[in-house]
C-alpha cells in the first residue's frame, strides 16, 4: 500500500504538497469538503474532518497521512474542534498503523523563544490559542513517546505564496498594494520576521514524510533569512511598482480595531510576534538534506507574477 492522504487538501500548503508528491507514490487521496484534483491521477475524497468516523474514513488503507487543515481562526473554533479532531487523526492512524506528518505552526512556543525558534524550543505558550497548539503537539509527541504512533511534527513560520493565503504579509501589504493603498505592519516594521514560501514548506513535508529516518522528531521547515518588515514591504513594492510607504499600526490599534472587525480581535494576543525578532531557524532541515530555500526575493517574484495572471 502506497496511498499518501492529505487532510486539508484544499488550502495553499495541502496543494503544494500534493504536486510534491507525486515525486513518491501514484496514489494521492485528496480530502476536504470540496477536494479538487492537483494531479490527473488524484483520488478526491469528500469528508468533514471534524467528524470522528469521517476521519477514520480518510485515513483508512493510507500507508501516510499529512495533515494540513486550517480551521476558521476563533479562539471558540479552536479550542472546541483543535483537541478533538487531532485524537481522531492519531486514534485512526494507531488503529491502521499510518504514518502522521502534521504541519504546525509556533504558537505553542514562548514569547521568550521567538528570537530564535529551534526544533528544541521548550513548548510554554503564553497565549489562549497557543495553548490550544500546545494541548496539539502534546498528544502527538505523547503517543509517539509510547511507541504507539509513527509521527513527525513539522514547524512552519507565517507563510505567503501563489496560491493566495492568508497571512498578514499577504492582507495587509500585497493586498493593499493591488488597491493602491498603503500598506500596513504591526507594531513595529524594524524587526526581523520570518515568513516562509509556500512551496519550500510544502516540499519539505514532502521530503520529511518520505524519509523513514525523519520519523519520531520535529523539524522546522526550510526558509530563506527573516527580513524587516520594512523590507519585505520593499520586495513587494518593487515587484508590483508600489509605493513603499507604511502604515505601522500599533498593538492598542489592532485591539480597538478588534471592536468592530473581529478577526483584529483575534490576532491582538499573537502581535508579540512583531513586537520583536522572530527568527525561525531551519538549519537541522537545510543539513540533512542539503536544501537551499528559494529566496525571498524569487518568492515574491513568483508570488506576484502567478496571482497578477489569475491563475490560482
Amino acid at each position: 500500500m502506497s496511498r499518501q492522504t492529505i487532510l486539508g487538501s484544499g488550502g495553499a500548503i495541502g496543494v503544494e504538497l500534493a504536486g510534491h508528491l507525486t515525486k513518491y507514490t501514484k496514489e494521492i487521496r485528496l480530502v476536504s469538503r470540496n477536494p479538487k484534483k492537483v494531479n490527473e491521477s488524484d483520488e478526491l475524497f469528500s469528508a468533514d474532518v471534524t467528524k470522528r468516523d469521517e476521519v477514520f474514513k480518510a485515513i483508512k488503507e493510507s500507508e501516510k497521512v499529512y495533515v494540513t487543515v486550517g480551521f476558521e481562526y476563533k479562539l471558540k473554533v479552536w479550542q472546541l474542534v483543535w483537541p478533538a479532531f487531532i485524537q481522531n487523526v492519531i486514534d485512526a492512524c494507531i488503529e491502521y498503523k499510518v504514518q502522521l506528518i502534521f504541519i504546525d505552526n509556533i504558537y505553542a512556543l514562548g514569547k521568550s523563544s521567538i528570537n530564535h525558534i529551534m526544533e528544541n524550543t521548550s513548548i510554554n505558550p503564553e497565549t489562549n490559542k497557543g495553548k490550544v497548539r500546545a494541548e496539539v503537539d502534546r498528544k502527538i509527541l505523547d503517543a509517539v513517546e509510547k511507541g504507539k504512533l509513527s509521527a513527525i511534527i513539522a514547524r512552519a513560520p507565517d507563510f505567503y505564496g501563489k496560491f493566495k493565503t492568508s497571512s498578514v504579509l499577504m492582507n495587509t501589504v500585497y493586498d493593499n498594494m493591488k488597491k493602491g493603498k498603503t500598506s500596513q505592519w504591526f507594531c513595529n516594521a524594524e524587526v526581523l520576521h520570518t515568513f516562509g514560501y509556500t512551496p519550500d514548506l510544502a516540499k519539505g513535508m514532502a521530503i520529511l514524510g518520505n524519509t523513514e529516518t525523519a520519523f519520531n522528531q520535529i523539524w522546522n521547515l526550510p526558509v530563506d533569512k527573516p527580513l524587516t518588515g520594512k523590507q519585505w514591504i520593499s520586495l513587494f513594492a518593487k515587484e508590483m511598482k508600489a509605493s513603499e510607504k507604511v502604515m505601522v499600526v500599533p498593538a492598542w490599534g489592532v485591539w480597538l480595531l478588534g471592536v468592530f472587525i473581529p478577526i483584529m480581535g483575534e490576532i491582538h494576543e499573537m502581535l508579540y510576534q512583531y513586537e520583536t525578532d522572530y527568527i525561525f531557524d531551519s538549519s537541522k532541515f537545510q543539513s540533512a538534506f542539503n536544501y537551499k530555500p528559494i529566496s525571498n526575493k524569487q518568492g515574491v517574484e513568483e508570488t506576484v507574477a502567478a496571482l497578477s495572471k489569475d491563475i490560482f
